[in-house]
């Protein structure tokens, strides 16, 4: 070997050893800065009991305020439904009292048959019609049915003119109307006693 080769070769060595110094301060370097390295495994073990209890406090709180999320949701939605389905309620109930008259006029006029008769009559039945398509239904409440004090209203009790109309509707005054399967008007009715 001559000289400017041995020159080379100790200067690897050199290099080499340089790096594998440095490479060994460097894990020094992280094993102090970096508790987990440690022999003892105690830090770890803490680090991640602590980390875990931290992470089912997160996973608990979101799936709180993910289940408060939902049951807002519902709870707007079904107000939301019920809002919608009540909201001509007063302009039905407004117009229950024209329908009452019609019938009435209908009533009062049953035995004479004519033109005028006829007009009310359709414009009736053109009431009803619309107001059949936002829900209003009459109530079926006739002499003889059970008295229900949930939809009707007793105006008077009268002696029941048969045994078998104790504690029934003897007479229908003023016909109860459903909104929606909702009561917006009490039938009054008269009960025998």
């Amino acid at each position: 070997m001559n000289q400017g080769e041995e020159i080379r070769n100790q200067k690897e060595q050199e290099e080499l050893v340089s790096e594998n110094q440095q490479e060994m301060s460097k894990q020094e370097d992280s094993a102090e800065l970096d508790p987990q390295v440690e022999d003892t495994g105690n830090t770890v073990d803490e680090r991640e009991s602590t980390e875990n209890g931290e992470l089912s406090e997160m996973k608990d709180k979101y799936l709180r305020l993910y289940s408060e999320f939902e049951n807002f949701r519902r709870r707007t939605s079904r107000e939301k439904s019920e809002l919608i389905q009540s909201a001509n309620e007063q302009l039905v109930q407004t117009l229950l009292p024209v329908l009452d008259d019609f019938e009435r006029a209908e009533k009062a006029v049953a035995g004479n048959e004519n033109e005028v008769t006829e007009g009310f009559v359709l414009i009736q039945s053109k009431l009803k019609k619309v107001l059949d398509q936002f829900g209003l239904k009459p109530m079926a409440i006739g002499p003889g049915s059970d008295f229900d004090a949930d939809t009707q209203e007793a105006i008077t009790q009268v002696p029941a003119p048969e045994e078998k109309l104790k504690g029934k509707v003897v007479d229908v005054v003023e016909k109860g109307y459903t909104l929606n399967d909702k009561v917006i008007r009490y039938a009054k009715v008269v009960v025998g006693n």
